[in-house]
């Protein structure tokens, strides 16, 4: 079963869009409450947003299934990354406006827990390693960017408006201070946005699971507030604002790049 498309490209950057897939197995949609098989907790259009990633010769990832079926960006065993702050799980069972993703009683069991994991986490991530190891074995070196999004507003996980950009590097330990720097002064140059930098998003699993510097493979996640370039009650794709927004991702790239 395929369960996410790469593509293979020619640069040392790694585009990878975890929670950009909106497919639900049958079997799953079937015990989902109503509001959930909208699956509204998306990061909609992040790979149409990234498009131009392709153009600057970088490799992507995109998974087809939704992050209800499983969110590919937490650890296996479903240990928190915020740990004593709101957050969802491996298998989400909460919907980020507080409501319940599944019918009552009709959660995942443990054991349907590690059939996800074999079935839609691991080949995943076994994607991730190998193309990092194929990229690094030709350029010496790896970016890896993980394109995430979310609605501006979620009191269930942070309080108030989110920044537009925010950057995430598990406080600095992701990727070299030098890069670090340079996408900082990216977005300090892009006045008409706010921004924050290891704020309420540090950087999921992904990026802190691959991202070593010492052994030149750099990782950095970006948490993107969806008023940026989507209307985020009805998911429509705003063309107008979305190239503004795609001006300012197409800097934090080549930054990555060295450009």
């Amino acid at each position: 079963m395929d369960t996410f498309t790469l593509h293979r490209g020619t640069a040392p950057l790694f585009v990878s869009l975890p929670h950009d897939g909106t497919e639900l197995p049958d079997d799953i949609a079937a015990r989902l409450t109503p509001s959930a098989r909208r699956v509204p907790d998306t990061d909609w259009h992040v790979s149409r947003l990234y498009t131009f990633a392709l153009e600057l010769g970088a490799s992507m990832i995109i998974p087809r299934y939704s992050r209800y079926v499983i969110d590919l960006n937490r650890p296996p065993d479903n240990a928190s990354l915020y740990p004593g702050q709101n957050t969802t799980g491996l298998c989400p069972i909460v919907q980020f406006s507080g409501e319940p993703v599944y019918q009552a009683g009709a959660e995942p069991s443990n054991t349907e827990i590690a059939a996800r994991i074999e079935t839609y986490w691991r080949p995943y991530h076994e994607a991730l390693v190998t193309e990092l190891a194929r990229i690094r074995a030709v350029h010496g070196r790896v970016v890896l960017w993980e394109g995430h999004s979310i609605r501006s507003v979620v009191p269930f996980l942070f309080e108030g408006e989110l920044p537009d950009f925010n950057l995430g590097t598990a406080g600095g330990a992701s990727c070299t201070a030098e890069l670090q720097s340079r996408l900082v002064a990216v977005l300090s140059a892009a006045r008409e946005h706010t921004h924050a930098v290891n704020g309420r998003f540090k950087g999921g699993y992904i990026t802190r699971h691959y991202g070593e510097p010492a052994q030149d493979a750099e990782a950095v996640q970006l948490e993107l507030a969806q008023l940026n370039y989507m209307d985020e009650d009805t998911f429509e794709y705003l063309d107008e604002i979305a190239a503004k927004t795609q001006r300012v991702l197409r800097a934090l790239l080549e930054a990555c790049l060295g450009r």
